[in-house]
């Protein structure tokens, strides 16, 4: 009986991770659309700056540092399930504060784009810029959301199987987040930047 209760639920576990999948899979297309968006539209600068007059390209490689650091400590969590759950906490909080200094580099470049007055009603151009990062970055507030109040779960209760589970989707989502960075580095900033 119990060992029949304990592949029901790692099936259960296995389910979700399937689901979240499916999610990432339709934030692809969502994220595919807007950059489809943004390549029609980096032209239409309605006789308003284009990137190459507003990036700053050294200041947003330390924001993608920043990111890509916080990719690695979030696999540190990963690894460190078969450890004890502070290993797991405390990279969680170090994955929180890179992620939160990606956001806070992130808010300070809209605050300084918009007091410059390029906002996004200047022009399509930059409507579609600040639908890109802004959709991004408001998913890396939620994928820290999630990991706040993952961490405060962790330190309440035991590691326990749903607990995992919930790391390893926010892994995955973490990593997500990080690839689609570098496709919003690369198209957005360096090719604007060209």
């Amino acid at each position: 009986m119990a060992i029949e209760t304990l592949k029901q639920h790692k099936g259960i576990e296995s389910n979700k991770i399937f689901g979240f999948w499916i999610y990432l899979m339709s934030d692809c297309i969502i994220f595919a659309t807007l950059f489809a968006t943004y390549s029609v539209l980096v032209n239409n600068t309605a006789d308003g700056p284009s990137g190459k007059d507003i990036f700053e390209l050294p200041f947003v490689l330390i924001e993608t540092c920043l990111l890509l650091l916080s990719s690695i400590t979030c696999g540190m969590a990963l690894i460190s399930l078969r450890k004890h759950k502070i290993n797991i906490v405390i990279w969680l909080c170090i994955t929180f504060l890179l992620g939160l200094g990606f956001i806070g580099m992130e808010f300070y470049e809209f605050h300084y784009l918009i007091k410059e007055g390029y906002g996004p009603n200047r022009s399509a151009f930059l409507s579609s810029f600040f639908t890109v990062v802004g959709t991004h970055g408001l998913h890396v507030i939620s994928g820290l959301i999630w990991m706040l109040v993952l961490i405060i779960q962790l330190l309440m209760y035991d590691k326990n199987a749903k607990n995992i589970t919930r790391i390893m989707c926010l892994s995955l989502f973490w990593h997500f987040l990080d690839v689609i960075w570098i496709c919003v580095f690369t198209i957005v900033y360096l090719m604007g930047d060209m």
